[in-house]
This record gives structure tokens, sequence and C-alpha cells, in this order.
């Protein structure tokens, strides 16, 4: 079978870890919290509303294009086009190119650091593939000006994050949303997390204060993967009700 992420890829080691996966979002939630087209998400409400539902619902899409079929994974790749379309639509305006640059690369990047905190560090040749795969998915949504190779990739991703970031009202209010949706334990637990997760630059805009003890926390964690208590960490982190969402996301792991 013609699946569009070869079953060998190291992205498919990345999406079928759920760990990893859920510190890739971690991390992005905190920097497109950041970013000047943060208000895009405003218009529809759906992530200010609801972060942590939204988050699981682009996990489900993420997880389909990297472990599907080649001809499906088109196909979502398509809807989920078409859905930026219909937002554009109802706004009257265009989604910047750079905007949609912004999220390809916080894919990339997140795929890559938050690998490589949970597990092991990466081969040059492990994040050129990691690379490849969503400059396909990008090429696929249509998307200007992508560069052709990792080495370029990391030059554009740096001039991104010296451009495209700004804290305002937008990157407030969602920080309030995600500490409201979690409890304050959680937001807590989430907030070292990304301190040790982001780039400097993202860093800091958002955070004044030391994460020296997160470093401490998040080696219990790998040690408590060991006797088998990592599942029961991530029910402890997030709220009953994800549950179910949880279970999903770690459906691919005895792949």
């Amino acid at each position: 079978m013609n699946y569009f992420v070869d079953e060998k890829s190291i992205v498919r080691e990345i999406w079928k870890n759920t760990d990893v996966v859920l510190l890739i979002f971690a991390g992005s939630a905190a920097e497109f919290a950041l970013n000047k087209a943060v208000d895009w998400l405003y218009f529809t409400g759906k992530i200010p509303t609801n972060p942590l539902e939204r988050l699981f619902s682009t996990v489900e899409y993420a997880q389909k294009i990297v472990f599907a079929e080649n001809k499906s994974a088109l196909a979502t790749i398509d809807k989920i086009t078409q859905i930026h379309q219909g937002v554009e639509k109802s706004r009257g305006q265009t989604i910047p190119d750079w905007a949609y640059r912004d999220v390809l690369y916080m894919l990339i990047d997140y795929s890559i650091r938050s690998f490589e905190l949970l597990e092991r560090k990466l081969k040059p040749n492990e994040k050129e593939e990691i690379f490849n795969v969503f400059l396909r998915l990008g090429t696929r949504m249509g998307l200007k000006n992508l560069p052709t190779n990792f080495y370029d990739w990391e030059i554009d991703r740096n001039l991104h994050l010296e451009n495209d970031l700004q804290k305002g009202k937008f990157t407030i209010h969602l920080f309030h949303q995600y500490k409201k949706h979690l409890g304050s334990f959680r937001y807590f637990i989430l907030i070292q997390i990304q301190q040790i997760l982001v780039p400097s630059i993202v860093h800091k805009q958002l955070f004044q204060f030391s994460n020296f003890p997160t470093i401490t926390l998040l080696k219990l964690y790998k040690s408590g993967r060991k006797f088998k208590l990592d599942h029961l960490i991530k029910y402890i982190i997030l709220p009953k009700k994800y549950k179910e969402e949880l279970i999903r996301i770690g459906k691919f792991e005895s792949l």
C-alpha cells in the first residue's frame, strides 16, 4: 500500500508517541498565541472558546495525514485547505502566506524539539525527512515561497520568529483560556513544559521566571515511563473529560 508517510519514517515514530504529540501542541500553543495572525483564531472563536477541544481535533487531522494511505491523506489535506478557504470567504480577507508558513514551520520545529526532549537527538537525515514530509503537506495546500531543504528552512524559520511574533491582547486572553480549561495545577505544568520547549525568542516574550524545577520533573516523568506510569501521569495532567481523546491519540502507538 502506498502511504503518504513511509511506514519506517521517523515522522511516524514521532507522531505515534502520545507524549511527543502533546508536547508538539504545548509548544505550538505558546508560540501561536504570540503570532501576529492570531486574530484569525478569534474570527471563528473556536480555539479561544475551547482550546483543548481544538487541540485534539488538530491532532486527529495530523495523524490522519501521517498514518493514512496516500490518497486518503491528500483528501484530508484538501479538506483542511477548504476549511481555511471557507473562513477566508466568510471574513472577506485572505490569510497571509507567511501565517500559513508559520504554522507549517511550527509543526516541523516542535516535532523535532519534542522528540529530542523526550527521546533522543535526531540525526541530520531524520530532520531532513521531517522537513520533506511537511514540505509535501505545504505544497499540497498551495503554500508559496517554501524552502526546498532543511538548511534553508532553518534560516527562514528564524526570520519568521523575528518578524511574526508580538505579545498582545489576544496572547494574554488565550493564556487565560488555557488556564480556565486546564485549571491552575495543570496550567502550571503546561507553562513549565513550554518554558523548556520553545525557542529563546518565544521564551523571552512570554516568560519571566525560572524553569529549573521542570528539568527535575521531566526526569521523574521519564523514570515513570519505565514502570508504565506515563499513562497514569497523562490522565492526571489532562482533565478527565479528555480521556477518550487521549486514547484516540494513542491508537497508533502499537504500530
